[in-house]
């Protein structure tokens, strides 16, 4: 059964997607499923056409074809999308992104009728009515997955019609093999792992470590990732005098994300944004670390206030310094969040539930996909 895995970026691009890709994808080969990966171009050093491990992965001028609207580029990239899908013929489709460069998929539907699957893993901005490329594909698709609750209630709020082809699939990854450590208090090691982008909310975290100083001179903050912002939030260390208690280690690979968390008290999302999901609050929970989150889109459903980790409202440093507060001075409380925590994502955010999940779905639109041909 060959899969036609349509993402608008993939690996080595670093997101929620991607790391949920690379193993979502190798999982359900050993369910017997044949896969092809279809991307933007995200770097002009990448191939065109490359493999990850024996994946087929062809890249495409999707994003700055529709961004210049030059005509030569857009009739290429649709001929070369067409051509792909002609070759291949799919028994499905599934779609991982809302982003514009789905239109290459929407205006080639013709090339090769193949059942589709939307994933929905974020929310365009407004409504559907500012959102052509989204509505006409969630009308096209044989059925919306949500990779949260928040997510299946903003989609069918958005389209209503969807009620009955929409289901929800918790996010998850797989356990990983490393044992949590004790959470260390001497000092304690605060963490933020993401996109250095004003949306993950990172000067949040700055802000609220300047009010916790005078209380925690020993404390620390590492920033794991790399982006845009990252030369601003530097900036600021010593406006906000804590130049000496911030650590920036760039960007670290998914497969040592675990060993990093490790060294860490608490894990800290301060997120602007409506998080779809929150993989970071997942991969914290998997290593036993109590998380302090804003209290923004899919967070909430893993982050049980008072239970797992702490909440604050968004845009509130001063409420995150009180959180943080409250796990400094309450070590023992702290180690049993982190432990609720883990054994909640692996109740509730089981990977072998996913996998069987998509499993039992992608049977049900192939078999339906079959009997319409």
């Amino acid at each position: 059964m060959k899969i036609l895995y349509w993402t608008e970026t993939f690996w080595p691009h670093i997101g929620g997607v991607e790391v949920l890709s690379r193993q979502f994808i190798p999982a359900m080969q050993k369910r017997g499923y044949d896969f092809t990966v279809i991307t933007s171009h995200t770097n002009p050093g990448h191939p065109d056409e490359t493999r990850y491990g024996d994946i087929p992965v062809h890249r495409f001028h999707f994003r700055s074809a529709l961004a210049s609207r030059n005509l030569k580029q857009l009739r290429s990239a649709l001929e070369n999308a067409a051509k792909l899908k002609k070759a291949l013929k799919p028994d499905l489709v599934h779609i991982n992104t809302c982003y514009p460069s789905v239109f290459f998929h929407l205006r080639t539907m013709h090339t090769h009728r193949a059942p589709t699957l939307l994933a929905v893993h974020e929310l365009p901005a407004g409504c559907l009515k500012e959102n052509a490329v989204f509505a006409h594909m969630v009308s096209e698709a044989d059925w919306v997955v949500a990779v949260s609750q928040a997510m299946l209630q903003g989609v069918r709020r958005l389209a209503p019609d969807i009620a009955e082809r929409s289901s929800l699939i918790n996010n998850a990854l797989d356990s990983p093999d490393i044992a949590p450590l004790p959470l260390p208090f001497k000092p304690a090691r605060l963490l933020c792992v993401g996109r250095l982008i004003k949306a993950k909310g990172f000067d949040l975290a700055l802000e609220a470590l300047a009010l916790l100083k005078s209380s925690f001179p020993c404390l620390r903050l590492i920033i794991a990732g790399d982006g845009l912002a990252r030369q601003d939030l530097e900036s600021r260390l010593t406006a906000l005098g804590i130049q000496d208690m911030v650590e920036f280690i760039g960007w670290v690979s998914p497969d040592r994300i675990c060993d990093v968390m490790n060294t860490a008290t608490a894990v800290i999302v301060p997120s602007r944004w409506q998080e779809p999901f929150g993989l970071v609050a997942l991969e914290a929970a998997h290593m036993a670390r109590p998380v302090v989150a804003a209290r923004v889109g899919g967070l909430p459903e893993i982050v049980i206030d008072g239970e797992t980790g702490l909440l604050f409202d968004k845009e509130d440093s001063a409420g995150l310094a009180g959180a943080i507060t409250f796990l400094l001075e309450h070590p023992h409380t702290a180690q049993k969040m982190g432990e609720e925590a883990r054994k909640r994502v692996r109740n509730l955010f089981n990977w072998k539930e996913l996998v069987n999940s998509y499993d039992t779905l992608y049977k049900k639109l192939i078999q339906k996909g079959s009997h319409a041909a």
